[in-house]
């Protein structure tokens, strides 16, 4: 069976701080990784696994900037090579572990783990708002127990914040307001306004004022798995719905998931503001409110994927409040698909 997710794609491995002078091994789409920071700062990813008897590196140690197996010493360097084995002179050629491209970026690391060949930079998605200093951003990374496509999904419907987050940034409007749906070969957007409403109490408190107001969700995805949402309240009647938003609180949630197995992944997420940039109190409010809220998400998504574990070969029937997860789930088959493909004809012949 094909994996659901594709390989020839840029994916968060960790946020920038997560990696430094210590070996950190996480899963990749399937591939176990280690990380690690050269003494210049640089960051690289290596297979964690020794080419000898395939002990995890990750449970060596660093030398320098080679890494040292725990098992039997072999030494390799940050290209995988390995250029050191004990008790001979003579090392084997084939002697090597995978090294796979990784880019920094957006105050993270990303990684490419499918044909390396193919592993542009111009390819990573634009999250600039993670670390402009016209805005303020910070957030943190959930390892859930679920499919990372049911996160898309999760976050592709903002509706369910009605009924999941009703005490914090849901409200009956969310749920009955209309939207459209829009896409490309690889982004698909849905776009909501909730006009003269009422200010769930997130935004009421970082707007400073309870009066009606219009709200915004412009959710954008990136195939196969980034997810910017545009979000924001502005007073009722100051222009927000026709491009002013100056009067308002304007943010960034900014989603990349990256798959660890099929039931599984790493979900980097942050959320960014351009106002009030310089209230470190307001940003560490906001971080731990919004994390509040993801807790949420969480255990709705987790307990989704037990139950679909449960009940294998179970159909799905969607409704229009499923457009915007429609297309993201068909634009990232068809990269999988591509991918298959050379395969499927090799196969045939």
């Amino acid at each position: 069976m094909a994996a659901s997710f594709p390989l020839n794609a840029w994916y968060v491995a960790a946020y920038d701080v997560e990696v430094g002078r210590k070996l950190l091994p996480r899963t990749i789409c399937g591939k176990q990784v280690v990380l690690y920071r050269k003494l210049d700062g640089s960051a690289v990813a290596l297979a964690d696994a020794c080419w000898h008897r395939l002990l995890p590196l990750s449970l060596g140690r660093l030398e320098e900037d080679r890494v040292i197996c725990g098992y039997h010493g072999l030494a390799y360097d940050d290209t995988g090579r390995c250029v050191y084995m004990p008790s001979q002179q003579t090392i084997n050629p084939s002697a090597c572990v995978k090294s796979y491209p990784l880019v920094e970026r957006y105050r993270f690391l990303w990684i490419w783990p499918g044909d390396p060949s193919l592993a542009d930079p111009a390819l990573i998605p634009d999250i600039h708002w993670n670390n402009d200093p016209a805005w303020a951003a910070d957030g943190k990374v959930i390892h859930a127990k679920c499919d990372y496509r049911l996160v898309v999904d999760n976050l592709m419907d903002l509706t369910h914040e009605t009924f999941v987050h009703g005490s914090s940034i849901g409200n009956h409007a969310v749920a009955e307001a209309p939207f459209t749906a829009t896409h490309s070969d690889n982004t698909a957007t849905i776009t909501r306004w909730m006009v003269d409403i009422e200010a769930p109490p997130f935004w009421a408190d970082n707007l400073g004022r309870k009066d009606h107001v219009d709200r915004w969700q412009i959710i954008n995805f990136t195939a196969p798995s980034t997810i910017i949402i545009e979000v924001g309240v502005a007073p009722t009647g100051t222009g927000a719905p026709e491009g002013d938003r100056s009067k308002g609180v304007d943010g960034r949630v900014i989603n990349c998931l990256t798959p660890e197995t099929e039931t599984t992944c790493h979900y980097f997420w942050a959320f960014a503001r351009n106002f009030d940039i310089r209230n470190q109190a307001r940003t560490h409010k906001i971080r731990e409110g919004v994390a509040g809220i993801f807790r949420e998400d969480e255990q709705i998504l987790e307990a989704q994927q037990r139950a679909i574990d449960d009940n294998p070969g179970h159909i799905f029937y969607n409704l229009n409040i499923d457009a915007g997860s429609m297309w993201a789930r068909r634009l990232i088959d068809r990269m999988v698909e591509k991918e298959n493909r050379p395969t499927l004809s090799a196969a045939a012949e």
